[in-house]
């Protein structure tokens, strides 16, 4: 049987053909790519310093964070979803630097910050990554862009379900190419989390500290401006900025 990380590798590299499809993927839509910009410069220090882009996928907080002036490292598995990022970079005439790797082994430091959007459910390992991160950052800060996604209770699997229909009756396209397998699922510990507690207590199980979070309205209120009609309130979760930081810091 492949390997899990290999399997992950394979299912986004397939979904990179398509994943900017989905506005709140690529962050093409110009209301949710201000609320971005005005999380990214909350949430990281003072414009400048090294960032690292973990799980950057197509580019879409690479782009946004270079465009603010971060000196940005884009890491993600996939040599697919990079390729996407390095041509939007070069479109807008970025300096990014691309690493195809493992979450769990960065390159080397020492960064200033380090952040991920919707990554660290896809890690079988996420505390393993989480350290890694800190060890790379020693005296930074960590920047998690998160969400709640899992289902709770008849109410959310009933939104869940409706704005399915909404989609297919709209022709509006799915967010991935496939499902994600439930081969792949099975092995990750923060898949479909209906809290962040079980990522707060990973986090300082991997030695951050000062652990505070940040709900993201404005960009909720974004994503539910662009989507199609009653999906975007079907759809809507709670989405949080998880800032902590290095012990040494």
């Amino acid at each position: 049987m492949p390997d899990v990380h290999d399997l992950i590798r394979e299912w986004w590299d397939r979904d990179s053909r398509s994943y900017d499809n989905a506005k709140t993927h690529a962050v093409s839509d110009p209301v949710e790519a201000a609320a971005w910009r005005a999380a990214l410069a909350d949430a990281l220090p003072p414009a400048g310093p090294r960032v690292l882009d973990v799980g950057a996928g197509t580019g879409a907080l690479s782009v946004l964070a270079a465009e603010l002036g971060y000196r940005v490292t884009a890491l993600d598995l996939s040599s697919g979803m990079l390729r996407e990022a390095r041509r939007k970079a070069e479109e807008r005439g970025l300096k990014i630097e691309f690493v195809v790797g493992s979450a769990t082994e960065p390159p080397p430091g020492p960064f200033d910050a380090v952040m991920e959007r919707h990554v660290l459910w896809t890690i079988p390992n996420p505390v393993d990554a989480l350290t890694a991160w800190r060890e790379a950052a020693p005296e930074g800060r960590l920047v998690l862009f998160e969400g709640v996604w899992g289902s709770e209770g008849l109410l959310r699997r009933a939104g869940e379900l409706g704005a399915e229909v909404a989609r297919r009756l709209l022709g509006s396209p799915p967010d991935h190419h496939s499902p994600y397998p439930e081969e792949i699922v099975s092995q990750l510990p923060l898949a479909r989390l209906s809290s962040p507690t079980p990522l707060v207590e990973a986090v300082y199980e991997a030695g951050w500290r000062n652990a505070r979070i940040r709900r993201l309205r404005d960009v909720e209120w974004a994503i539910r401006l662009h989507e199609p009609f009653g999906v975007g309130w079907l759809e809507h979760r709670a989405r949080y900025a998880l800032i902590a930081d290095a012990p040494a810091s």
